[in-house]
């Protein structure tokens, strides 16, 4: 592995293009040109279309839905590159699939997250580069580097310049799962923070509990790292108001948004829910009440960061 190449390249799959194009742009360059399709038979075809001998590549690829296409186009365009003898190939993946299968739930289940991992690795790839992985322990599923970026930054500076943050402003927790993101979110903005305590009795099927802390007449945000089908985010949304909140709003980085995640959605009693980029949101899942934040400028910035080898920890000062 050369360490530093002699010049950037950036390409990008089919998953969320327009997002690797705000990249491009924000480190003034373009997309290396990369034909990405597939053959008759429904086989990824991929071709690199430019040299890319020595460079430093960066491709960039969420594992979204399609996930199990989205995941093939990323390996074989690693796997290109890397026998196109790439200098060094960082797979920038906005949003990580599989990470949700990150342990053995119950006897026999397979540990998705690791095997995606190693593909990864297996592919070619030197480095990766997320945000916001569902379980922060999957880093130590990679034997390579890996840089994790967070996108609660970019939500909570958000409602920060909405300007209504105050003394009867709090920051919940959908569930317990999440109280570290929804902890650190409202020391962040000087709030209170409560819980939503739930039990699941089977997959994608929430039931509310009880409520911990005070959200009588006070404006919630919820936060989360993903929105699926939406059954947590909608479901903790009615049990604020049904507990005397006043207004709710609602932040997430991935929005997956699948099932009948629109439908609650629209039905919910969330005032605004802020999504970042990081799945390309279709034009049919586009709602009045979503507001749509780009995560390209730390993209960008963390790539020149790794490209010039220096540390990511100022990217959010």
């Amino acid at each position: 592995m050369i360490t530093h190449g002699n010049e950037i390249k950036l390409f990008a799959g089919n998953s969320n293009r327009p997002l690797a194009e705000a990249i491009a742009k924000k480190l003034n360059t373009e997309l290396g040109g990369a034909e990405v399709g597939c053959f008759s038979d429904g086989e990824t075809a991929v071709h690199i279309d430019e040299t890319v001998r020595g460079r430093d590549l960066f491709i960039i690829q969420s594992t979204s839905a399609p996930v199990n296409d989205n995941l093939m186009e990323l390996l074989i365009l690693i796997d290109a590159a890397r026998r196109a003898s790439a200098g060094r190939i960082t797979a920038v993946m906005p949003y990580f699939g599989y990470a949700r299968q990150d342990r053995k739930a119950r006897s026999r289940d397979p540990i998705t997250a690791k095997l995606v991992a190693d593909l990864i690795t297996a592919a070619g790839a030197d480095r990766v580069l997320t945000m916001d992985l569902h379980a922060a322990q999957i880093q130590g599923f990679f034997n390579i580097p890996l840089d994790h970026l967070l996108g609660g930054p970019t939500i909570y500076n958000y409602f920060k310049k909405k300007q209504i943050i105050d003394e009867n402003f709090v920051v919940v927790s959908p569930d317990i799962g999440s109280v570290t993101r929804a902890r650190n979110v409202a020391m962040k903005l000087n709030c209170q923070m409560a819980i939503i305590d739930k039990r699941r009795p089977k997959a994608n099927v929430m039931e509310v509990m009880n409520i911990i802390g005070d959200i009588e007449g006070k404006k919630c945000l919820m936060v989360d790292d993903m929105i699926d089908t939406a059954g947590t985010i909608c479901q903790g949304a009615q049990a604020l108001i049904d507990h005397g909140a006043k207004e709710v709003y609602a932040g997430c980085t991935h929005a997956v948004f699948s099932g009948p995640a629109m439908e609650r959605l629209e039905k919910a009693p969330i005032k605004e829910l802020v999504i970042l980029d990081t799945i390309k949101l279709p034009p049919e899942k586009k709602l009045d009440k979503i507001s749509v934040i780009s995560v390209a400028d730390i993209f960008a910035a963390a790539i020149e960061n790794v490209y010039l080898d220096k540390p990511m920890s100022k990217i959010y000062d």
